[in-house]
């Protein structure tokens, strides 16, 4: 693939990234805050939880650590899951009447979704990139650090990069242990229900 055509896919997924995993999310929590929709905002707070992990992936980028691409990757498998996963929640929300918020969100979380599982498979190729410090140092890997680069600029230009990777990577270590306890301890426990008993 021509340089120029991945690094405008790239610069494309940002945005989509951006989009909708962002400003829509971030929109349909106040939305569902203002009227009140208690299923919603539970979901829209667990699915906040688990794209933390797109957060710190950018963070990772920035210190230029091929471990971001697998951080990636899991965070496009864990968010439809963390958007699916409940029964308690899933019954809930469609049990409500039909209103423009529950159309909105229902729609947010399909294409989220859709975008989630098509970014899983057109990062397969790019998970050489976590492996091989030599294919890391390629173009082929390196043009997915330029957004997470442009972000640093605009919101840490004081900082010097390894510092954000190294935040990158304590908020991973976070991030694994408490997946880690909810696997083992609540999800033994509460099973596909998201109040806990």
């Amino acid at each position: 693939m021509p340089q120029d055509l991945l690094r405008s896919l790239v610069w494309m997924d940002y945005r989509l990234a951006v989009l909708f995993t962002v400003i829509l999310p971030l929109i349909l929590l106040i939305w569902a805050l203002v009227q009140r929709a208690e299923a919603m905002q539970r979901l829209l707070i667990i699915y906040w939880r688990v794209s933390s992990l797109l957060a710190i992936t950018v963070y990772l980028m920035i210190g230029n650590l091929p471990l971001s691409f697998m951080a990636g990757f899991l965070a496009r498998i864990l968010i439809p899951v963390g958007l699916w996963f409940w029964l308690d929640l899933n019954e809930e929300i469609s049990e409500q009447r039909q209103t423009p918020l529950k159309l909105t969100f229902t729609a947010w979380r399909w294409a989220v979704s859709i975008y989630s599982v098509l970014g899983v498979i057109a990062s397969i190729p790019f998970l050489q990139c976590a492996v091989s410090q030599t294919i890391f140092a390629t173009p082929f890997c390196q043009v997915w650090r330029e957004p997470p680069l442009g972000f640093k600029d605009a919101f840490h230009g004081g900082y010097k990069p390894e510092f954000l990777g190294f935040l990158g990577i304590m908020a991973l270590i976070i991030y694994v242990l408490y997946l880690g306890y909810f696997v083992i301890v609540r999800l033994a426990k509460q099973g596909r229900s998201a109040v806990e008993q």
